[in-house]
C-alpha cells in the first residue's frame, strides 16, 4: 500500500480548481494520504489569500487525510542540500510519517530531488505517480 505525502501545493491546488486533476488522488484504492500541520498550515493561508471561497472544499479534502508531523530530532536526509529551510519540514514530515512518496508540485525547490528516494521516500510529482502506478 503506497503512503502518499502531499506537499501543501497539491493541497492548494487540489482545492483551488473543482476540476483539477489532483482530486484523483483522493478517489484512488489502496493508498493512504498524509500530510502534516505545517503543510495543511500553509496551503491554507495560500487559499485564503487567493480563493477564500474554496475553504470549505479544501477543508472536506483536508479531512480526508491523516496528519502526521516529523519530531523535531529528526535529522535532514542526506542529499537533500540546498532544499531551503521552509521546505524541510515538509521533506521530514514525509520521512518522519513513513511515506513512500512525496507529491511535490514545487519544482523550483524540490525539482532536483524528483526521482530520488531519500530515506524510503520517493520525491515525484502527482502527474508522474499517477502515470507510474500500476492499475
Amino acid at each position: 500500500m503506497d503512503r502518499l505525502f502531499l506537499d501543501a501545493n497539491v493541497l492548494f491546488s487540489a482545492a483551488h480548481n473543482p476540476t483539477s486533476p489532483l482530486l484523483e488522488l483522493w478517489q484512488l484504492s489502496g493508498v493512504v494520504l498524509l500530510s502534516s500541520a505545517y503543510a495543511v498550515q500553509e496551503a491554507r493561508q495560500n487559499l485564503a489569500i487567493h480563493r477564500p471561497n474554496r475553504l470549505g472544499e479544501f477543508e472536506h479534502l483536508v479531512g480526508k487525510l491523516s496528519l502526521l508531523d516529523a519530531p523535531l530530532s529528526m535529522t535532514v536526509a542526506a542529499g537533500v542540500a540546498g532544499l531551503p529551510e521552509k521546505d524541510l519540514p515538509i521533506l521530514l514530515g514525509a520521512i518522519g510519517a513513513k511515506a513512500t512518496h512525496l507529491l511535490t508540485v514545487d519544482k523550483k525547490h524540490f525539482g532536483s530531488l524528483y526521482g530520488q528516494t531519500l530515506d524510503g521516500v520517493l520525491v515525484t510529482t502527482p502527474g508522474d505517480y499517477l502515470r507510474r502506478r500500476p492499475e
